[in-house]
């Protein structure tokens, strides 16, 4: 998108806050209908089992979303070819390009954008945005971005070119990467990225060189950058903070305003559709972006309904993500609903420490992306400040030594990244990887040591 047109486009779809909720419930479900009537007509998917259903085709301008099927990531990749719509658009050839190319922004086919999620059956799902889709997505994040912010403000903003650093997983195709690049390119920024693979050494070089105003990135790594400003291992004049990638706790909000003394803005994304809701400091909670999806919150299970993405339609899409929905009040603020209960995993850093003090860390978004056939679940417990284990659950017994020499060498890998090549390291297969009976949700690292 060009400067001129994203500014348009963005003051557009700002338009929506301004709304009553009546007015976003309408446009919702104007939406919605326009998307059922498109899968009906182009996926072969959804109208088999919309017939399964008993929904025919008469029913889609009036039938409630709850009525309708769902899916899940399962049925998803068992059924991708006949759910997308576009002609030629085949998970087969989107996995070879995944696997075969480089790891940049490039389109697939030059047309669409994929976003890989990794998960528990050995193969990674895709996400596939086309170039309508990818551009809405993307002036979503920038609304949320620059939230509560005048057009006048952000012109001014953006005229003087910001310097934007991003600090997550940038080596493969992660969907806030690429979007994160994508958005900086349409708004005329310059930008920095920092890999969580990289070593604190390397950040503090390009930081002090580079001189973000700036920050995003996971709410975990923006932590560590905020200990390194108060070191005095690096000095920024940030405006404002965007958090995304992970849940933002409120301890490690007020942390980060005052550190970085600016606005923190919480940014909640997946890769089913990258631009989800937004938080503030005012603005009482998580607000929806419901002018852009429909998210159900059923039996303590969560769908979603992505109204921008024709291309590869997901109606009732169930995700993982555990919260309680709250109407937007008569006469608010915002016309939008907000959710609850969104838990974070920051506690999941490991930090190792070497012979001379010097102390490093591994991010559990850095660890989180194994993905080997015969690999069911996983899960890391630290034993000591230089040792861990990791701990399997696979398929069949007969793949143990496949598994296990896979993955030892892709932790090898990773460590030389962030050179801990000191840290001694382990597997051990077990046959249940259990989740945490407090929460009810599975944690990617525990600890079994205490310093000290």
């Amino acid at each position: 998108m060009s400067y001129i047109k994203t500014l348009w486009n963005l003051y557009c779809l700002r338009n929506n806050v301004k709304k009553s909720k009546e007015e976003v419930k309408m446009l919702q479900d104007r939406k919605l209908r326009n998307l059922l009537h498109h899968v009906w007509d182009y996926s072969a998917y959804y109208r088999r089992t919309f017939k399964r259903a008993g929904i025919s085709e008469k029913d889609l301008d009036t039938l409630p979303l709850s009525c309708f099927p769902t899916i899940d990531k399962k049925t998803l990749l068992e059924y991708f070819n006949e759910l997308v719509t576009v002609p030629g658009l085949t998970q087969e050839g989107v996995r070879a390009f995944d696997e075969e190319g480089l790891a940049d922004r490039k389109p697939y086919l030059g047309k669409y954008h994929v976003v890989h999620s990794s998960g528990s059956t050995g193969k990674p799902g895709y996400f596939v945005y086309d170039e309508t889709a990818w551009n809405e997505m993307l002036l979503g994040i920038i609304r949320g971005a620059l939230w509560d912010m005048s057009m006048g403000e952000i012109a001014r903003l953006l005229l003087k070119r910001p310097r934007i650093v991003y600090i997550a997983a940038t080596d493969g195709r992660y969907g806030g990467a690429m979007a994160v690049g994508d958005g900086i390119d349409g708004v005329g920024a310059r930008q920095l990225y920092l890999d969580i693979n990289a070593p604190i050494d390397e950040w503090i070089i390009k930081l002090r060189e580079f001189k973000p105003n700036i920050v995003i990135g996971y709410p975990s790594a923006v932590k560590i950058l905020g200990e390194l400003l108060e070191r005095g291992a690096v000095r920024l004049d940030v405006k404002r903070v965007i958090s995304c990638g992970e849940p933002l706790g409120a301890s490690l909000r007020k942390y980060m305003e005052t550190v970085f003394a600016c606005e923190v803005i919480n940014i909640y994304a997946a890769s089913e559709s990258l631009a989800l809701g937004v938080e503030t400091r005012t603005s009482g909670g998580l607000l929806l972006f419901d002018d852009m999806n429909i998210i159900e919150a059923e039996n303590g299970k969560m769908y979603l309904t992505c109204l921008y993405n024709f291309a590869q339609p997901l109606i009732r899409y169930e995700i993982t993500d555990s919260l309680t929905i709250k109407e937007a009040p008569d006469g608010g603020r915002y016309p939008f609903r907000m959710a609850e209960g969104l838990l974070g995993r920051n506690e999941d850093i490991l930090w190792f420490e070497d012979g001379d003090g010097r102390r490093e860390f591994l991010h559990p978004l850095a660890i989180e992306g194994f993905c080997m056939e015969g690999l069911k679940d996983y899960q890391f417990s630290q034993t000591g400040k230089d040792m861990f284990e990791m701990e399997a659950e696979i398929v069949a017994p007969n793949l143990k030594e496949s598994v296990k020499k896979e993955m030892l060498g892709q932790m090898r890998k990773i460590l030389k990244e962030k050179r801990l090549g000191y840290v001694q390291f382990y597997v051990n297969f077990v046959d249940e990887i259990k989740a945490d009976p407090a929460t009810g949700k599975k944690r990617l690292v525990i600890s079994r040591y205490q310093e000290g």
